[in-house]
């Protein structure tokens, strides 16, 4: 399969040692090593991005962007083949991209420190404030409503009037909980329909697996831009509320290890408003923890929602896996919500050391 891939970018497959990587969950990754380079092959989940020739295009036009006004940035743009394309469709109609290897890099799968939340923060604020002057009008929605929580709460409602009996019963808890925290969901409507927070150039997955670090541990840049569109600073705020706070994830079962680390919220913070604060604006400043209950919130409902339509869409390993994920999510909402006046108060001394 890979003879011809490498072929029309230009390498020699005897010379190529192909080496598959696991950290992706969406996309498949190898790493293609040759006499004297090292290089990313990825191929595009289709299933997913249904256009990846807009993924391209928005690529290639941030990194023209980027080149006018910090040349210096370490932008990690896709190759192109010899005969100028960026992307290499397969017969049998499977997109793949090459990337150059960063030397001296490296990612990491889980947070570990406070010094880890604070640099990735850092690295998703400089890629939003290194933006702020594109034209959004030029970007395709690679994934078109992604983080509409309006649509995952119409999802959610239609899903309680489609779905079995027996898990509706079962579900009860969960399905009531969702609807006590509604007013998350007037929030955001409230925000975004009256222009409170405006449209950025918004990563929309941040979590610390897609971030770069240097041999010491200090953040180079951003991976992995293929939900790079038009968005608003709650998503990758959030994002990083959701997967940095707690050291249990929402596959944890004993929720007594889900916790609010301050520590982590105040790295988040400090890192991503020293490269934002000349640029959010007051609303947006003022909801920076609205940003974290809107992101668990919308995971919670997207859990419970797949669990009442039989489990089409998430992976599951046990019956009631989507059930115990959605109580996972909305404990540490719960979690999250108790925290707010220590996390209010850690945002008034934003220039502390990590």
């Amino acid at each position: 399969m890979f003879n011809n891939i490498l072929i029309a970018y230009g390498l020699d497959p005897a010379v190529c040692e192909i080496h598959k990587l696991d950290s992706g969950l969406i996309n498949y990754t190898w790493k293609i090593t040759t006499q004297d380079k090292e290089f990313i092959l990825q191929q595009i989940n289709s299933n997913v991005f249904k256009s990846p020739g807009d993924i391209a295009q928005n690529l290639e036009i941030l990194n023209n962007y980027i080149k006018k006004v910090d040349p210096d940035y370490l932008f990690v743009a896709p190759l192109l083949s010899p005969n100028g394309s960026s992307i290499v469709q397969t017969e049998s109609g499977s997109y793949f991209r090459l990337f150059p290897f960063i030397k001296n890099s490296h990612t990491v799968n889980t947070v570990e420190n406070a010094g880890e939340a604070y640099e990735a923060a850092k690295q998703f604020g400089t890629f939003t404030r290194l933006f702020k002057g594109l034209d959004l009008s030029l970007l395709n929605y690679t994934l078109t409503d992604f983080h509409n929580l309006p649509l995952r709460i119409e999802q959610f409602n239609q899903a309680c009037k489609q779905a079995e009996p027996g898990r509706l019963e079962t579900a009860k808890d969960v399905i009531d909980t969702i609807n006590r925290y509604s007013n998350i969901t007037l929030t955001y409507e409230n925000l975004v329909n009256n222009a409170l927070i405006p449209l950025r150039v918004i990563h929309h997955d941040t979590k610390i697996s897609n971030v770069l670090f240097d041999d010491t541990n200090k953040g180079l840049c951003v991976i992995d831009l293929d939900t790079v569109m038009p968005g608003y600073f709650i998503s990758d705020v959030g994002d990083m509320m959701r997967t940095y706070l707690s050291p249990a994830n929402e596959e944890e079962q004993d929720f007594s290890k889900i916790t609010v680390r301050h520590e982590f919220f105040y790295a988040i913070y400090k890192g991503y408003i020293e490269q934002m604060e000349g640029i959010l604006t007051p609303a947006e400043k003022e909801n920076f923890i609205f940003a974290g209950k809107f992101m668990i919130y919308m995971q919670a409902t997207r859990f419970i929602t797949d669990y009442l339509n039989n489990d089409i869409y998430y992976q599951v390993k046990y019956s009631g896996h989507n059930l115990m994920r959605a109580r996972n999510q909305l404990y540490f909402l719960d979690e999250y919500i108790k925290a707010e006046p220590q996390l209010t108060e850690l945002m008034k001394h934003q220039y502390s050391s990590i």
